[in-house]
């Protein structure tokens, strides 16, 4: 076997020779030798391969460090610990196949690996190997079978990985980012400062699972400490800015609290944690949103911001982060409650790449803030209490959630029209997803890729593809407002503005009518000239279109469905236009994209769309909508007649007198 005959002959260069003998003296240097518990690694400091032997079974016996993983336990896991992926993963990283999940097939990197390859043509793939995400697959089936080939494959791509990619102040491997000439595949994306965060704080995971291993020998155990010194010292020197620099504070963070028997430890703990305490504040909002608007790392910054904390919790130096710390964390999961859908699925606005659960998070959170709303969405109403809430606005973010309630039959629609710009968010101002019925009827267009199609991560990005307006097609600024929000009984008012381009203002009402549908008013506000389209996207499947009434829909047979139905208009006109939507990274499938366009000129100040958004189930209920109080397009004031089946209203708001009402 590969894995076999690479870790032969990597302990039969390595054991007793002098490389080995001078990485242990290295390592020897970098360890605290007063610490109690190293006396016989002192003792035998003078002859490098018997002190390594006495450090390896100082590890194996210590129980001063308490990690999340706890290696007593591994007997409990057997065959409860890995899923049928990870499993399939790990065989295949037994003969250097390597699966990145990245929606890619897998690939082979030869007999002696290739670090530096990626077969994809994707930057985001190579990083992902130096990220050792195939490294957590092999721990899982080892734990979960107890079988040692997993073990031995693991240890032997460690001692390849490290022998091949050095330390990251080599020049021949160190990463240097030039924004005009991104590096080309190579070493430097092996020390590219998240690959190493990331990569350091799966070490520790890791080390954990293999440490009880007969491959994990004492070779194995200065290799890996020396590179474990590499990961955290290269980290402090500086943490990058937005979540990069959180992954890296992680990592650091984690070898130094896992390993006190470094004489820099309490250097690299502080200095971490020192970053984490000031980046809360500054990538958090007031109202619990991760400043990137996207909820895949507002959940990935939950657990960066998190794992430290309850690390220093579990081993006593929680007394390092401030008091406001908790409560921040808490606050970010509030978000979770608010945004997440009635199934505990959630919008994928910018670059979320893969779905992501909320439950999952808020089960664990419940239990450390003691939430019971936490614990009532997390167990979909089993346990806990409901929120107080139907409807929340995170004003500072600009994300707005409406629902009839909190079950999964419920509807729910999730509105954005926050700042920006950032990398991970898109030109989406007055955007929403729609969900109903177990449905989610109008998702977002999701990310798609990073750097494997540059054309088509530029599409996905359009303002276009997403529901709001657009002027000439082209992408809107950020320019965020609220101009009103006042949830009720039977009718919740939200309006918000945005300053889409220059001289024209996008200004979008959001009307829930008895919770059970949507009017929206669109104001195209301004001089500017040109085609104003009012965009919408539906799930994939197919569409009814109706240009005469005007009116879209969904035509699933079963479940939920929805009406797009417009207010006619002379100079409006009803387009189908091409539609995208990627629910995993690397993914992507059509599906029905159209728009209402009214073409403006010169010397008309505004113009308006109105426009029902009804979900349903079985039959396509008959709907009307006329404008009782209408003044010029654009103005503070509106009110109409509704009928959507049985349920006739009459709705409107005024935003001088801060007023919404039905009738």
């Amino acid at each position: 076997m590969i894995a076999n005959a690479v870790l032969i002959i990597v302990a039969v260069t390595l054991s007793g020779t002098p490389l080995m003998k001078d990485s242990t003296r290295v390592l020897l240097e970098r360890l605290d030798l007063d610490r109690p518990g190293l006396e016989k690694v002192k003792a035998s400091a003078d002859d490098p391969a018997k002190a390594a032997k006495a450090l390896l079974a100082y590890y194996r016996a210590r129980k001063s460090v308490k990690h999340f993983i706890d290696r007593a336990d591994r007997k409990k896991f057997l065959g409860k610990y890995a899923n049928a992926s990870q499993m399939k993963a790990a065989d295949a990283a037994l003969k250097h196949i390597f699966i990145n999940s990245l929606g890619y097939p897998p690939h082979f990197l030869g007999k002696d690996i290739n670090w530096d390859k990626s077969p994809v043509g994707d930057l985001e793939w190579i990083c992902q190997l130096h990220r050792g995400a195939n490294w957590s697959d092999l721990a899982h089936a080892y734990w979960h079978t107890g079988d040692e080939k997993y073990a031995r494959e693991w240890c032997a791509q460690l001692l390849d990985w490290v022998g091949k990619n050095g330390t990251p102040h080599d020049p021949k491997h160190a990463y240097v980012w030039d924004r005009c000439k991104p590096p080309k595949f190579g070493h430097g994306w092996a020390w590219h400062r998240l690959n190493t965060g990331i990569r350091a704080r799966r070490l520790v995971e890791l080390y954990q699972h293999f440490l009880d291993s007969p491959a994990f020998t004492s070779e194995v155990l200065v290799t890996f400490l020396n590179t474990c010194w590499e990961h955290a010292s290269y980290l402090v020197e500086h943490f990058t800015p937005r979540n990069h620099g959180l992954m890296q504070a992680e990592g650091a963070a984690s070898i130094a609290i896992m390993f006190p028997e470094f004489k820099d430890a309490k250097k690299w703990r502080e200095k971490a944690i020192r970053h984490l305490n000031a980046q809360i504040n500054k990538q958090v909002r007031p109202d619990g949103h991760q400043v990137e608007q996207t909820l895949s790392y507002h959940v990935g910054s939950i657990r960066w911001f998190a794992q430290t904390w309850e690390l220093a919790r579990m081993n006593g130096v929680a007394d390092a982060f401030g008091k406001h710390y908790a409560g921040r964390l808490e606050k970010m999961c509030e978000v979770l409650m608010k945004l997440g859908f009635p199934d505990g699925s959630s919008p994928q606005f910018g670059d979320t790449s893969s779905p992501v659960h909320v439950r999952p998070v808020l089960a664990k959170w419940a239990k450390v803030f003691k939430r019971k709303d936490f614990l009532y969405v997390a167990t979909a109403g089993k346990k806990g209490t409901p929120p107080k809430q139907t409807a929340y606005a995170l004003a500072d973010s600009g994300f707005y959630s409406m629902r009839s309630g909190w079950d999964e039959k419920a509807v729910c629609l999730i509105l954005k029209c926050g700042p920006g710009p950032y990398w991970h968010c898109q030109p989406d101002n007055g955007t929403f997803e729609l969900y109903a019925a177990g449905r989610r009827l109008m998702p977002d267009s999701g990310a798609y890729i990073y750097h494997g199609d540059p054309a088509g991560r530029k599409w996905f990005r359009q303002t276009r593809v997403h529901q709001t307006l657009t002027l000439n097609g082209k992408n809107t600024a950020y320019k965020p407002k609220l101009l009103l929000w006042k949830p009720g009984k039977d009718l919740d008012a939200l309006v918000v503005e945005n300053g889409s381009y220059e001289n024209l203002t996008h200004r979008r009402a959001v009307l829930f009518v008895k919770k059970k549908f949507f009017v929206l008013v669109d104001d195209a506000i301004g001089k500017a000239t040109g085609n104003v389209d009012l965009h919408f996207q539906l799930a994939p499947g197919n569409a009814v279109f109706d240009r005469k009434t005007p009116l879209v829909r969904t035509d699933f047979k079963k479940g939920a469905n929805v009406l797009i139905f417009a207010l006619a208009q002379k100079q409006m006109t009803l387009r189908k236009e091409k539609g995208q939507v990627s629910f995993h990274y690397g993914q992507k499938q059509p599906r029905p994209a159209f728009c209402f366009r009214i073409e403006k000129s010169a010397d008309t100040p505004s113009v308006r769309f109105v426009t029902l958004v009804i979900p349903y189930e079985g039959k396509v209920p008959e709907t009307k909508v006329s404008l009782v109080d209408s003044p010029a397009p654009g103005s503070t004031r509106i009110e109409l007649d509704v009928t959507v089946g049985a349920t006739t209203a009459r709705i409107g708001y005024d935003l001088k007198n801060q007023r919404s009402w039905i009738r």
